[in-house]
């Protein structure tokens, strides 16, 4: 389906890695799972479509509604292999998005709202995070810092808390933080380093967003540097997941990013594609102001009203990987380019690295 825009990874020695934000979410528990067996859903079909084209052989995705027993997330497989792709081995746990706490944690007088969560969701498994696979996680080696509170991170920088009650049981991750081992064939234990990071937006001049999230990027390099509980990764890694982000354009606080794309531990291959290009020069607007290169863009933001089009999507593998490729899924023209439009504003990004 990709022809020429993908070469397949498929060899020995090589496997594809990919991230993509679906942007599936529903708005009430069950609807998505409804969505796919319904097997008539535009989004649905368009995401898939998107996945089999892309061909990962190890896929993280966000924005997908989880359940205990991973049927939303069996049936989307099941979708993907029906697109021509098969991932038969998945992989998700419980994230903090639409978790309630019981209390104000957004000061603003009121319970029970989406940001008293302990992540913004509607209910309990809104939008999470989860793993595809044609090899089988470690489950055994998984270590989840989803409940690492947000001040007992090294060097947090949190806004004042609205009630010292909200200290005690705010977490840092908005969605998750997970360390999810993959045994590669023939290979090392590959480590996948995937969170989801809160929009630097919506939020008053505390900032709360903001300095969430970069402490939620910031938890990599702590991580990395020995300084939480887990020990760092003994074998490859990639660091893959939605930043939320831009290096240069947005808003946000770039320190923790700029840190982790500059850190000799990892490599930054700039994934990039032909049609972010295209877009931003053709949307102009506030694309036309933007310093990041418009090729490395990862999403298609309104250019309205809102920041444009953004990198904000990344896959960042070890230094001890070899990467033969790299790119953004978002090709300039054509049916795939329909479809990727159809399926999320955010585009999959995807690295070929050698074991």
């Amino acid at each position: 389906m990709l022809g020429v825009l993908l070469p397949a990874a498929a060899h020995a020695g090589q496997a594809r890695i990919a991230y993509f934000d679906t942007e599936l979410s529903r708005d009430g528990p069950g609807l998505l799972l409804r969505d796919i067996r319904a097997g008539d859903d535009p989004q649905v079909t368009a995401v898939a479509g998107v996945i089999a084209a892309a061909e990962p052989d190890i896929l993280v995705l966000s924005g997908i509604d989880h359940d205990a027993d991973l049927c939303t997330l069996s049936a989307l497989a099941d979708a993907v292999a029906e697109a021509g792709h098969e991932m038969p081995h998945h992989f998700a746990l419980a994230s903090n998005a639409g978790l309630t706490t019981g209390l104000d944690l957004d000061g603003d007088n009121r319970l029970g709202t989406p940001r008293d969560a302990q992540g913004y969701g509607r209910f309990a498994g809104a939008g999470g995070l989860a793993v595809l696979s044609r090899w089988p996680a470690d489950r055994t080696g998984v270590v989840d810092f989803s409940t690492l509170l947000w001040s007992d991170l090294p060097g947090a920088d949190p806004p004042p808390w609205p009630d010292p009650a909200v200290e005690r049981v705010q977490r840092l991750s908005s969605t998750a933080h997970w360390v999810v081992p993959v045994a590669l064939p023939a290979g090392p234990r590959l480590h996948l380093l995937t969170f989801r990071a809160t929009p630097p937006v919506f939020d008053g001049p505390e900032d709360r967003n903001g300095r969430r999230n970069h402490d939620e990027i910031a938890l990599w390099l702590r991580y990395l540097d020995g300084a939480l509980e887990a020990p760092p990764p003994d074998s490859p890694f990639v660091i893959l997941g939605g930043a939320n982000l831009d290096p240069r354009d947005g808003e946000g606080r770039r320190g923790a990013l700029a840190a982790l794309l500059a850190d000799p531990r990892v490599q930054d291959t700039e994934p990039a594609s032909q049609g972010g290009a295209v877009a931003a020069l053709r949307d102009g607007g506030v694309n036309s102001g933007h310093r990041s290169p418009p090729r490395l863009d990862t999403v298609d933001w309104s250019d309205e009203g809102g920041p444009g089009n953004l990198r904000v999507d990344y896959v960042l593998p070890s230094v001890d990987l070899a990467v033969a490729d790299s790119g953004v899924l978002w090709p300039k023209s054509g049916g795939l380019a329909r479809l990727s439009a159809r399926a999320s504003r955010h585009r999959l990004v995807w690295v070929d690295v050698g074991y």
